[in-house]
Protein backbone atom coordinates (compact mmCIF):
# COMPACT_ATOMS: atom_id res chain seq x y z
CA UNK A 1 0.00 0.00 0.00
CA UNK A 2 1.32 3.41 -0.97
CA UNK A 3 0.65 6.29 1.40
CA UNK A 4 -1.01 9.49 0.23
CA UNK A 5 -1.84 12.69 2.03
CA UNK A 6 -5.17 14.52 1.92
CA UNK A 7 -4.27 16.01 -1.49
CA UNK A 8 -3.42 12.63 -2.98
CA UNK A 9 0.35 13.13 -2.76
CA UNK A 10 2.77 10.58 -1.37
CA UNK A 11 3.57 10.85 2.33
CA UNK A 12 0.46 10.47 4.49
CA UNK A 13 0.90 10.54 8.29
CA UNK A 14 0.51 7.25 10.14
CA UNK A 15 0.70 6.99 13.94
CA UNK A 16 2.00 3.64 15.13
CA UNK A 17 1.77 2.95 18.85
CA UNK A 18 3.82 0.09 20.25
CA UNK A 19 6.59 0.60 17.71
CA UNK A 20 9.75 -0.34 19.56
CA UNK A 21 9.85 -4.13 19.11
CA UNK A 22 8.17 -7.15 17.57
CA UNK A 23 5.43 -6.58 15.01
CA UNK A 24 5.38 -2.84 15.68
CA UNK A 25 9.04 -2.35 14.86
CA UNK A 26 8.71 -4.31 11.62
CA UNK A 27 5.59 -2.35 10.70
CA UNK A 28 7.45 0.94 11.09
CA UNK A 29 10.17 -0.25 8.73
CA UNK A 30 7.81 -1.66 6.12
CA UNK A 31 5.34 1.24 6.20
CA UNK A 32 8.08 3.84 5.89
CA UNK A 33 9.36 1.93 2.86
CA UNK A 34 5.94 2.23 1.18
CA UNK A 35 5.86 6.01 1.55
CA UNK A 36 4.16 6.66 4.87
CA UNK A 37 5.52 9.25 7.25
CA UNK A 38 5.45 7.22 10.45
CA UNK A 39 5.05 8.81 13.87
CA UNK A 40 6.43 6.01 16.06
CA UNK A 41 5.40 5.80 19.72
CA UNK A 42 6.47 3.52 22.55
CA UNK A 43 8.02 3.88 25.98
CA UNK A 44 11.63 3.24 24.90
CA UNK A 45 13.23 6.48 23.73
CA UNK A 46 16.44 4.70 22.66
CA UNK A 47 14.66 2.14 20.47
CA UNK A 48 12.48 4.77 18.82
CA UNK A 49 15.45 7.01 18.13
CA UNK A 50 17.30 4.06 16.60
CA UNK A 51 14.31 3.31 14.35
CA UNK A 52 14.15 6.92 13.19
CA UNK A 53 17.90 7.07 12.59
CA UNK A 54 17.83 3.88 10.48
CA UNK A 55 14.95 5.05 8.26
CA UNK A 56 15.13 7.23 5.19
CA UNK A 57 15.54 10.87 6.17
CA UNK A 58 12.30 12.28 7.51
CA UNK A 59 10.18 9.14 7.07
CA UNK A 60 10.08 8.15 10.77
CA UNK A 61 9.91 10.40 13.81
CA UNK A 62 10.11 9.39 17.45
CA UNK A 63 7.25 10.27 19.82
CA UNK A 64 7.95 8.50 23.14
CA UNK A 65 4.79 7.70 25.05
CA UNK A 66 3.30 5.62 27.87
CA UNK A 67 -0.23 4.72 26.74
CA UNK A 68 -1.42 4.32 30.32
CA UNK A 69 -1.06 8.12 30.71
CA UNK A 70 -4.17 9.59 29.07
CA UNK A 71 -2.90 13.18 29.24
CA UNK A 72 0.38 12.20 27.57
CA UNK A 73 -1.51 10.38 24.82
CA UNK A 74 -3.64 13.46 24.11
CA UNK A 75 -0.59 15.72 24.07
CA UNK A 76 1.22 13.38 21.67
CA UNK A 77 -1.65 13.44 19.16
CA UNK A 78 -1.67 17.25 19.29
CA UNK A 79 2.10 17.36 18.78
CA UNK A 80 2.09 14.96 15.83
CA UNK A 81 -0.60 16.93 14.02
CA UNK A 82 1.08 20.25 14.75
CA UNK A 83 4.43 19.02 13.44
CA UNK A 84 3.33 16.77 10.57
CA UNK A 85 -0.32 17.42 9.76
CA UNK A 86 -3.45 15.28 10.12
CA UNK A 87 -3.09 11.66 11.18
CA UNK A 88 -4.69 9.64 8.39
CA UNK A 89 -4.14 6.20 9.87
CA UNK A 90 -3.35 4.88 13.34
CA UNK A 91 -2.26 1.38 14.30
CA UNK A 92 -2.73 0.91 18.05
CA UNK A 93 -0.34 -1.94 18.70
CA UNK A 94 0.91 -1.34 22.26
CA UNK A 95 0.65 -4.52 24.27
CA UNK A 96 1.93 -6.55 27.18
CA UNK A 97 1.73 -10.26 27.90
CA UNK A 98 2.44 -12.65 30.74
CA UNK A 99 1.22 -16.27 30.90
CA UNK A 100 -0.72 -17.08 34.07
CA UNK A 101 -1.39 -20.67 35.14
CA UNK A 102 -4.30 -20.94 37.56
CA UNK A 103 -2.01 -21.63 40.54
CA UNK A 104 -0.41 -18.20 39.90
CA UNK A 105 -3.69 -16.26 39.73
CA UNK A 106 -2.80 -12.61 40.24
CA UNK A 107 -5.27 -9.71 40.19
CA UNK A 108 -2.39 -7.25 39.73
CA UNK A 109 -1.47 -8.93 36.43
CA UNK A 110 -5.04 -8.58 35.18
CA UNK A 111 -4.94 -4.89 36.06
CA UNK A 112 -1.56 -4.31 34.42
CA UNK A 113 -2.50 -5.94 31.13
CA UNK A 114 -5.88 -4.23 31.06
CA UNK A 115 -4.25 -0.82 31.58
CA UNK A 116 -1.79 -1.33 28.73
CA UNK A 117 -3.65 -3.51 26.23
CA UNK A 118 -7.18 -2.18 26.59
CA UNK A 119 -7.17 1.20 28.33
CA UNK A 120 -4.07 2.19 26.36
CA UNK A 121 -6.09 1.78 23.16
CA UNK A 122 -9.05 3.59 24.72
CA UNK A 123 -6.81 6.55 25.59
CA UNK A 124 -5.57 6.68 21.99
CA UNK A 125 -9.11 6.52 20.62
CA UNK A 126 -10.21 9.25 23.01
CA UNK A 127 -7.52 11.54 21.60
CA UNK A 128 -7.94 10.53 17.95
CA UNK A 129 -11.63 10.05 17.27
CA UNK A 130 -12.82 13.66 17.71
CA UNK A 131 -10.28 14.73 15.08
CA UNK A 132 -11.11 11.94 12.64
CA UNK A 133 -14.85 12.45 13.06
CA UNK A 134 -14.50 16.18 12.51
CA UNK A 135 -12.59 15.50 9.28
CA UNK A 136 -14.95 12.63 8.39
CA UNK A 137 -12.00 10.50 7.30
CA UNK A 138 -9.27 8.25 8.61
CA UNK A 139 -8.66 4.67 9.68
CA UNK A 140 -7.78 3.14 13.05
CA UNK A 141 -6.61 -0.44 13.52
CA UNK A 142 -6.55 -2.12 16.93
CA UNK A 143 -4.10 -4.98 17.39
CA UNK A 144 -6.04 -7.65 19.23
CA UNK A 145 -5.35 -11.39 18.84
CA UNK A 146 -6.93 -14.67 17.86
CA UNK A 147 -6.73 -15.42 21.59
CA UNK A 148 -9.59 -12.94 21.93
CA UNK A 149 -11.94 -15.33 20.13
CA UNK A 150 -12.34 -17.60 23.14
CA UNK A 151 -10.76 -18.08 26.56
CA UNK A 152 -7.59 -20.17 26.44
CA UNK A 153 -5.75 -21.92 29.32
CA UNK A 154 -2.96 -19.90 31.03
CA UNK A 155 -3.93 -16.78 29.07
CA UNK A 156 -6.85 -15.38 31.05
CA UNK A 157 -5.42 -11.87 31.70
CA UNK A 158 -4.21 -11.47 28.11
CA UNK A 159 -7.14 -13.06 26.29
CA UNK A 160 -9.61 -10.95 28.24
CA UNK A 161 -7.96 -7.73 27.05
CA UNK A 162 -7.96 -8.89 23.43
CA UNK A 163 -11.60 -9.97 23.58
CA UNK A 164 -12.38 -6.52 24.98
CA UNK A 165 -10.61 -4.82 22.06
CA UNK A 166 -12.53 -6.87 19.50
CA UNK A 167 -15.81 -6.11 21.24
CA UNK A 168 -14.95 -2.40 21.45
CA UNK A 169 -14.23 -2.19 17.72
CA UNK A 170 -17.44 -4.07 16.87
CA UNK A 171 -19.46 -1.75 19.09
CA UNK A 172 -18.28 1.54 17.61
CA UNK A 173 -17.83 0.46 13.97
CA UNK A 174 -21.39 1.23 12.73
CA UNK A 175 -21.46 4.79 14.07
CA UNK A 176 -17.93 5.57 12.93
CA UNK A 177 -18.60 4.17 9.45
CA UNK A 178 -21.59 6.49 9.10
CA UNK A 179 -19.20 9.39 9.76
CA UNK A 180 -16.57 8.32 7.25
CA UNK A 181 -14.12 6.82 9.79
CA UNK A 182 -12.97 3.19 9.62
CA UNK A 183 -12.11 1.08 12.66
CA UNK A 184 -10.71 -2.41 12.20
CA UNK A 185 -9.07 -5.19 14.21
CA UNK A 186 -5.82 -7.05 13.60
CA UNK A 187 -5.92 -10.59 15.00
CA UNK A 188 -2.54 -12.31 14.66
CA UNK A 189 -1.85 -15.87 15.69
CA UNK A 190 1.45 -16.80 17.34
CA UNK A 191 4.25 -14.45 16.30
CA UNK A 192 7.86 -14.82 17.42
CA UNK A 193 8.43 -11.74 19.63
CA UNK A 194 10.05 -11.07 23.02
CA UNK A 195 6.60 -11.44 24.61
CA UNK A 196 5.63 -14.80 23.10
CA UNK A 197 9.05 -16.20 23.99
CA UNK A 198 7.71 -16.34 27.55
CA UNK A 199 5.52 -19.28 26.51
CA UNK A 200 6.67 -22.73 27.54
CA UNK A 201 4.79 -24.71 24.90
CA UNK A 202 5.12 -25.34 21.18
CA UNK A 203 3.28 -22.53 19.41
CA UNK A 204 1.41 -23.77 16.32
CA UNK A 205 1.76 -21.92 13.00
CA UNK A 206 4.45 -19.66 14.48
CA UNK A 207 5.35 -16.68 12.25
CA UNK A 208 8.18 -14.19 12.34
CA UNK A 209 7.44 -10.56 13.17
CA UNK A 210 8.51 -9.61 9.65
CA UNK A 211 5.98 -12.03 8.14
CA UNK A 212 3.21 -10.75 10.40
CA UNK A 213 3.95 -7.12 9.53
CA UNK A 214 3.92 -7.95 5.82
CA UNK A 215 0.46 -9.56 6.17
CA UNK A 216 -0.84 -6.41 7.85
CA UNK A 217 0.66 -4.01 5.30
CA UNK A 218 -0.74 -6.14 2.48
CA UNK A 219 -4.29 -5.84 3.89
CA UNK A 220 -4.37 -2.14 4.80
CA UNK A 221 -6.31 -1.37 1.62
CA UNK A 222 -8.77 -4.20 2.20
CA UNK A 223 -12.41 -3.42 2.94
CA UNK A 224 -12.54 -6.21 5.55
CA UNK A 225 -13.19 -5.34 9.19
CA UNK A 226 -10.68 -7.95 10.38
CA UNK A 227 -7.10 -8.70 9.38
CA UNK A 228 -6.40 -12.19 10.77
CA UNK A 229 -3.61 -14.69 10.12
CA UNK A 230 -2.34 -17.33 9.60
CA UNK A 231 -5.45 -18.51 7.79
CA UNK A 232 -5.52 -22.16 8.88
CA UNK A 233 -5.03 -21.28 12.54
CA UNK A 234 -7.66 -18.54 12.36
CA UNK A 235 -10.26 -20.89 10.92
CA UNK A 236 -9.45 -23.56 13.50
CA UNK A 237 -10.05 -21.10 16.34
CA UNK A 238 -13.19 -19.72 14.72
CA UNK A 239 -14.57 -23.26 14.58
CA UNK A 240 -13.75 -23.62 18.29
CA UNK A 241 -15.61 -20.37 18.93
CA UNK A 242 -18.75 -21.88 17.39
CA UNK A 243 -18.69 -25.04 19.51
CA UNK A 244 -21.16 -25.35 22.41
CA UNK A 245 -19.49 -24.97 25.79
CA UNK A 246 -19.65 -28.69 26.69
CA UNK A 247 -17.78 -29.69 23.54
CA UNK A 248 -15.37 -26.77 23.75
CA UNK A 249 -14.35 -27.41 27.37
CA UNK A 250 -13.95 -31.15 26.75
CA UNK A 251 -11.68 -30.47 23.77
CA UNK A 252 -9.60 -27.86 25.60
CA UNK A 253 -9.11 -30.18 28.61
CA UNK A 254 -7.93 -32.91 26.26
CA UNK A 255 -5.55 -30.53 24.49
CA UNK A 256 -4.16 -29.27 27.83
CA UNK A 257 -3.27 -32.83 28.85
CA UNK A 258 -1.24 -33.52 25.69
Amino acid sequence: MKATDADGKQGGVLWLVGASSGIGRCLVQQLAATGWRVAASARSVERLDALAAAADAGSVRSYPLDVTDAAAVAATVVRIEQEWGPIEMAILNAGDYEPMPLEQFDAALFRRLMEVNYMGAVHCLDALLPRLRRRRSGQVLLTASVSGYRGLPSAAPYSATKAALINLAEAVQPELASEGVRIRVINPGFVDTPLTRKNRFAMPFLMTAEQAAARIVEKLDSSAFEIAFPRRFVWLLKVLRCLPYRAYFALIRRMART
